[in-house]
């Protein structure tokens, strides 16, 4: 059976992407062992992939006190709110990896308040998901709560930056109908071979 395509717009050959970008992408499958579609699909715009992946460092790279499976606790509950496949296959992946644990993603995914998570991060994941859905509706009193388990403004941020850019990022997989590569599957739940 054929592979369906990744997206629902054209994907550039990478001996036609711009060096850095390309480069960008190389790296990305030397380390990973495939190329994540959301970089093929996104090269489709050069000049948008820069800009996405900046951020995106500027995120989920950056040290504090987040730890990086926080981060992609965040962006796996908020993306199984916006329908967005693409983020919770792949991301779901990268969590498994970075809280070493095989069933964490899928607990998170599915419903986080009964995930085997500390009530701190079920407070971050509330945060989130209003920032996600209503963020209109952002009170002190959410601030208060965030600060109740530990967390100050700078992290208050951190978690409505994270939410709000992969909401974004959630619409855009939708719209260009983005397909996981199947090796997120199984990242994280099997050991490797």
């Amino acid at each position: 059976m054929p592979q369906p395509p990744i997206g629902r717009f054209p994907v550039p050959e990478l001996k036609d992407l711009p060096e850095d970008i390309r480069a960008r992408i190389l790296a990305v499958q030397e380390k990973s062992g495939f190329i994540p579609n959301v970089f093929l699909v996104l090269a489709h715009r050069p000049d948008e992939f820069r800009a996405f992946f900046a951020y995106h460092d500027a995120l989920m790279d950056k040290p504090g006190k987040l730890t990086k499976a926080e981060r992609e606790m965040i962006v796996v509950a908020t993306s199984n709110a916006n329908q967005c496949q693409y983020c919770v296959v792949a991301h779901g992946a990268i969590l498994r990896i970075r809280a070493k644990d095989p069933l964490l993603a899928d607990q998170v995914a599915i419903n986080y308040r009964k995930a085997d998570i500390t009530d701190k991060q079920k407070a971050m994941l509330d945060f989130a998901m209003k920032v996600s859905a209503s963020a209109w509706a952002v009170n002190d009193e959410d601030f208060a709560e965030l600060k109740r388990h530990g967390f100050g403004e700078e992290e208050a941020w951190d978690i409505a930056a994270i939410a709000a850019f992969f909401g974004m990022s959630n619409r855009l997989a939708n719209v260009t109908s983005m397909r996981p590569n199947d090796e997120f599957y199984l990242l994280g739940r099997v050991p490797v071979q």
